[in-house]
């Protein structure tokens, strides 16, 4: 009985030894426990994830749709510019140096677009249920305005301000007939 115990004693030491071994010469193991590398994992997700899908705040989703129509055909113009540092400045009681940030900020975070025109409910998923009607129409207008401040809107800008609509201001669904 004795000499089984020492066995098993013996089996446990040697495979302790190697473990210690290969972590000297940097294999590291650790990178096999489950729990660390789900934790792993969810940290790199949240890491590597495009920040305008984590934007909760009505004001700095609204500021982001702006620049979006003021750049849904290409660059935006002077005009389109001036008129977003006015709004920041006018309707978000921004000073001048916050407005360009704010500007700069949401242009940063816009880069191409691509996500706002593609899939812009999920895009606003975060942010939706913090606006209040009140806000929900200002922001309507406000796109409103930033799409007609260089003339009229092009295919673009009203597409993008349509799927903004139906994000902020869900209809009823349409009425069937009855049978």
């Amino acid at each position: 009985m004795v000499h089984i115990i020492l066995a098993v004693l013996g089996s446990l030491v040697t495979v302790l030894w190697y473990l210690h071994r290969l972590a000297e010469m940097g294999i590291d193991l650790g990178g096999l426990n489950p729990w660390l590398w789900r934790r792993r994992r969810r940290w790199r997700k949240h890491y590597d994830a495009n920040p305008i899908y984590k934007i909760d705040h009505p004001m700095e989703m609204t500021a982001l749709l702006l620049v979006a129509v003021a750049k849904a055909d290409g660059d935006m113009s002077s005009q389109e510019k001036q008129t977003l540092l006015n709004v920041f400045r006018d309707e978000f009681h921004q000073s001048e140096r916050d407005a360009a940030g704010l500007l700069i900020s949401s242009t940063h975070l816009l880069g191409k677009g691509d996500e706002v025109r593609n899939d812009l409910a999920t895009v606003m998923a975060a942010s939706l249920d913090r606006y209040s009607p009140a806000q929900a129409q200002s922001a309507l207008e406000l796109m409103q305005r930033v799409a007609e401040s260089s003339g009229a809107p092009s295919a673009m800008q009203s597409d993008l301000l349509d799927a903004a609509r139906q994000a902020l201001m869900p209809t009823l669904a349409p009425k069937g007939k009855w049978r």
